[in-house]
């Protein structure tokens, strides 16, 4: 009997909760009409975008007003982004982010760098947490926006951003944060975090790819990036994707609700992964903190060893990542890797493992097995 496949790789992408796509189904079939249709069709999916809406404004504490629909978190971090910059240019060309953000915030940043705005990249420490004082440093009167990523997506460290968040406001800086890794991982209140935007991106809690969402606080102005009819409170023209709002919504509901439950599996998964690696006795280190990270990233490397072969290897069998790559297949070593390897040596065997709110200690053991022999096929050092 062929074993099943195993996957690690969540932080990557998540598989539909079967319950996500119970939900959608009618919306694929029986319930095709526009929202912004007055007859029946049209006000059973205006129904089902609002409920969807109230979902993600539960989860994150907000108004139902703040909440508007993306095609997921790309675009919620450009529209966050680029529309702040643009709304507040007359007060100032300065945004302040991290140097270990996903490319859909850095590279955001680079094209606004083209536009006349200067931007700082502040570093990180060894267990890859942003230098806090060196961005208070960074801040000066033409400063307009902060976006700082709440988790990273490589080794999973939980950025300050209730911290950042108050100096943001004694300064009266808008603050925007990519919550895509963190969304059902750890608590992402708005209020708590002290944000005024929050980017959510489906397909990494559950839902499909292709959907996401913006909180924006209740008196923040962004400059719209698409244009078009007036759907979502005039902020984001085009008809809405019903399906897949429909699809995340459910996503964030589950995640509200499961919350305790999911956490703590994906925590003691996590650590039962790292217990597991270690009994192999492999030359390896662990990148980050665990204590400060998301309950379910472990990122190691390991000594002499090719990530990129291993993944090979075990390509039909196991599904992780080398390096930093959700996108890109090559394991270059990233800011946050730089900052948290104290060898280079070690840098070609980065490994990012993810495991799930359904990981099991079984498919875990499974999956060690099959690493362990990538390892003796590669010929591999201890």
């Amino acid at each position: 009997m062929k074993s099943p496949f195993i996957y690690l790789d969540y932080n990557a992408s998540t598989p539909n909760d079967s319950r996500v796509v119970d939900a959608m189904l009618p919306f694929l079939t029986n319930h095709y009409g526009n929202p912004s249709s007055i007859h029946a069709q049209g006000i059973k999916a205006k129904e089902a975008v609002e409920n969807a809406r109230k979902q993600g404004a539960d989860l994150l504490g907000a108004n139902t007003e703040e909440i508007i629909f993306t095609s997921g978190g790309t675009e919620s971090n450009n529209y966050a982004i680029i529309g702040t910059a643009m709304a507040n240019k007359d007060k100032g060309n300065h945004i302040i982010t991290s140097s270990i953000e996903h490319p859909a915030v850095i590279e955001v940043c680079k094209y606004l760098e083209t536009q006349g705005f200067d931007i700082s990249y502040v570093d990180v420490d060894k267990n890859g947490i942003l230098k806090v004082d060196e961005l208070k440093k960074a801040i000066i009167s033409k400063t307009i926006l902060i976006t700082i990523m709440h988790a990273n997506n490589e080794v999973g460290s939980i950025q300050p951003i209730k911290e950042i968040g108050e100096i943001a406001k004694q300064h009266n800086i808008v603050f925007h944060t990519d919550a895509s890794q963190s969304v059902g991982k750890i608590e992402t209140n708005v209020n708590d975090l002290n944000v005024d935007l929050l980017t959510i991106a489906g397909h990494k809690i559950y839902a499909p790819k292709g959907i996401g969402a913006l909180y924006i606080k209740k008196g923040i102005k962004l400059n719209k990036l698409l244009f078009g009819a007036n759907h979502e409170s005039n902020k984001r023209p085009g008809t809405e994707n019903v399906v897949q709002i429909v699809g995340l919504g459910k996503a964030v509901e589950i995640a509200h609700q499961e919350f305790d439950e999911n956490t703590s599996n994906m925590k003691a998964m996590r650590d039962y992964l790292l217990e597991k690696i270690n009994t192999l006795n492999f030359d390896a280190v662990v990148n980050g903190d665990l204590e400060k990270s998301l309950p379910n990233t472990l990122n190691m490397s390991f000594k002499n060893i090719d990530a990129n072969a291993v993944i090979y290897e075990l390509r039909n069998k196991v599904a992780l990542s080398a390096g930093s790559a959700c996108h890109s297949g090559t394991a270059n070593l990233s800011n946050v890797l730089k900052a948290t390897l104290s060898d280079y040596n070690y840098a070609n065997g980065t490994f990012r493992f993810s495991v799930g709110k359904n990981t099991t200690k079984q498919e875990i053991d499974d999956a060690i097995i099959h690493f362990k022999k990538a390892f003796d096929k590669l010929k591999l050092k201890k």
